[in-house]
Formats: structure tokens, sequence, C-alpha cells
């Protein structure tokens, strides 16, 4: 092989690296959307960005907390702050003193079919530090 051939040959692989590289970092770079259930603070806030009206809907927290609507429009938002969320007794939620460990929703959409959408909280502590390298609880 001449020099010029192998000159060639390299520059081809380094080319195709930083290609290869600055894909990798494009692609890391990319942004997940937004969680359609939302807290902040006290605050509940549930994006519907389908095209579909959601009908009878039902918020459940921590199993035993509901609220509810009537519905939520295609492509709008629905704040409900969390003192609203009531249990079958009557108590109703504090935020300032409970964990939130689950939160889901449920509706009906216009064709019948129910919808339900559930939360996903990351784990607190060891639990979740360990996560990533198998470790369970």
């Amino acid at each position: 092989m001449t020099r010029r051939v192998m000159a060639s040959r390299v520059v081809s692989t380094v080319r195709v690296g930083a290609v290869a590289a600055l894909m990798s970092l494009a692609g890391g770079c990319a942004r997940l959307p937004p969680d359609p259930m939302q807290l902040d603070g006290g605050l509940l806030t549930v994006d519907n960005r389908t095209s579909d009206e959601w009908k009878d809907v039902e918020i459940w927290l921590n199993w035993y907390y509901r609220a509810t609507a009537r519905s939520i429009p295609p492509h709008s938002r629905m704040q409900a702050p969390l003192d609203q969320f009531v249990a079958g007794f009557g108590q109703r939620f504090d935020h300032h003193r409970t964990q939130i460990k689950d939160l889901r929703l449920t509706a009906t959409l216009p064709n019948g079919k129910p919808f339900e959408l559930k939360k996903q909280f990351e784990e607190n502590g060891l639990a979740g530090a360990l996560k990533p390298f198998g470790g369970t609880r």
C-alpha cells in the first residue's frame, strides 16, 4: 500500500468515528416528553396530549384518595390541588404530612374503551442507587 492510500483510509476512519460520536451525542441530548401527570408542591397537573377526550376521569392518590372530573378535552390540561383528594370517609389528603407513593388516572375514551395512566416514581435511597446494578429491595 502506498502512503497516499493509507492516509486516505486513516482520514476515512477518523471521519466515520467523528460522525458516529456526533450522532451518539445528538441522540443523548434528545429531550424526553414530560410526564402527563406532574406534581409540583401541592398541585397536580394532568396534561392530555392525545387527540381524544378523556371522560369520567378519576385520579387516585395512594390508593385511597380520589378526585374526579367529568372530562379533560384533547390537548388541554387540568389542575387539581392535592387537598382536593378525598378518601371514602371524607378525610382529605395532606401533602405536608403524607408521601405520595402511587398516582393513577382512569378515564373512558370516546369509543368506550378504558384508559389508564400510572405515574412512575423514582426509588429513593439505597434501592434507587443500586437499581442500575441489578439491586433489589
